[in-house]
């Protein structure tokens, strides 16, 4: 085998070989339906938007007159989350309050996008791409690492836990929803709120900043040109549907029941194509569609166009409260639905904690959906942030995660 030299990206010169090599790897097990992505002519784009990103490539050395080849690639992306709590100091300064819980946060780096053209597989390739990733998180002080693949990816598991250093650590669910042809019907009893970036942002860090991974950065990632809004949803005759006091003011007198979400647009950072469906799948799905332009009264569920090229949103930041906070989180995921249809998505997307309360308001097709992702994650070093939380990797689950849009 030609020596293989691992070196930062340059969109100058990479861009056309990394998305050969793209082309050439299916994401998915072997046998069953694959997910092709298209980057649409921006490589780096997956990680562009975090605090601090790099991509790598693996290249065949040149020998004589032929030039050297791109083989494989890797993304890697920093940023400070939130890694576990602490109780604050009960009666500091004189104070009766009670102790509330403080976030305590961790620098955290995440690895995405592996690739390794199949030609190239099996000769050690993968491993030089992480570990040269990994000297770049160490050398900008990155506490921990992960990353995310499908629980049967034996291939990635193994090379991440058995030769890497990496334990599993959490494994959510990630539900897909087809998006329709008929408007999803909002009921008249709940009333949903657009709130300003402002407003988002101190509600997320009031009620979600001791969620798992919550990212410090959170306004970066609302005042982001793909962030297509922040939606509160609340009861239709409640105060709140008629004047919004602003985030703050919520929260210290909210609902008995509320919900919230935002929406990513990935449509027009990639797009996704299903590939491996039998003919029998393909007539299957087409049949929907045709019975749903015939009889468009009946608002049968078709499948959409999801065998060719599509965008999706994805949905980000879910969260709420009360006894019926499951339904007003199904009337959230209604206007995504609207909204996704609007700008000629095939579906939305989001992904969740195993034991996340708001999951049986998040509709979602079981055939589309991941019900255990995997996401393994490594301690690079003893020193840490805050000695309170001790070592993350072994700490127990918690009922909701924070999952980064930019990261999906």
């Amino acid at each position: 085998m030609a020596a293989v030299v691992v070196r930062e990206y340059d969109a100058n010169k990479d861009s056309r070989a990394v998305e050969e090599v793209e082309n050439r790897c299916e994401v998915g097990p072997s046998g069953k339906l694959s997910l092709h992505t298209d980057l649409l002519g921006d490589p780096i784009c997956r990680v562009r938007n975090s605090p601090a990103f790099l991509m790598l490539v693996a290249e065949t050395a040149a020998s004589g007159e032929e030039e050297g080849e791109i083989v494989g690639m890797i993304r890697g992306c920093i940023k400070t989350v939130t890694c576990g709590t602490k109780l604050s100091r009960n009666g500091k300064n004189g104070s009766n309050k009670p102790p509330e819980q403080l976030a305590v946060c961790t620098k955290l780096a995440y690895i995405l996008g592996l690739r390794v053209s199949p030609s190239h597989r099996r000769m050690g390739i993968g491993l030089k791409l992480v570990r040269k990733m990994e000297e770049w998180f160490r050398e900008n002080g990155a506490e921990y690492s992960y990353m995310a693949t499908e629980k049967d990816n034996e291939a990635s598991v193994q090379l991440f836990t058995q030769k890497c250093g990496y334990s599993k650590f959490r494994s959510p669910a990630i539900l897909v929803q087809p998006v329709f042809a008929h408007r999803f019907k909002l009921s008249k009893r709940i009333s949903i709120i657009k709130l300003t970036s402002a407003d988002a942002e101190a509600l997320y860090r009031r009620y979600s900043s001791t969620t798992e991974f919550f990212p410090r950065d959170i306004d970066s990632i609302l005042n982001n040109k793909l962030n297509l809004g922040t939606f509160l949803a609340v009861p239709a005759r409640s105060t709140y549907s008629k004047w919004w006091p602003g985030a703050a003011a919520f929260l210290l007198d909210p609902p008995e029941s509320w919900a919230v979400l935002s929406v990513w647009n990935c449509k027009d950072v990639f797009t996704l194509e299903v590939r491996g469906a039998s003919r029998l799948r393909l007539a299957l799905a087409k049949a929907t569609r045709i019975a749903d332009r015939v009889f468009p009264w009946l608002r049968l569920p078709s499948i959409p166009q999801v065998f060719r090229p599509f965008g999706f949103h994805f949905l980000y930041g879910l969260g709420g409260e009360g006894p019926n906070s499951a339904q007003y989180m199904r009337a959230l995921c209604g206007l995504a639905h609207n909204m996704a249809q609007e700008r000629g998505c095939g579906v939305v997307a989001t992904e969740v904690a195993s034991r996340e309360p708001l999951r049986l308001g998040i509709p979602h097709w079981k055939s589309l959906s991941c019900a255990e992702d995997l996401w393994c994650i490594k301690r690079f070093g003893e020193d840490y942030s805050d000695g309170a939380v001790g070592d993350w990797t072994k700490s127990p689950p918690g009922l909701s995660i924070f999952v980064d849009p930019r990261e999906f």
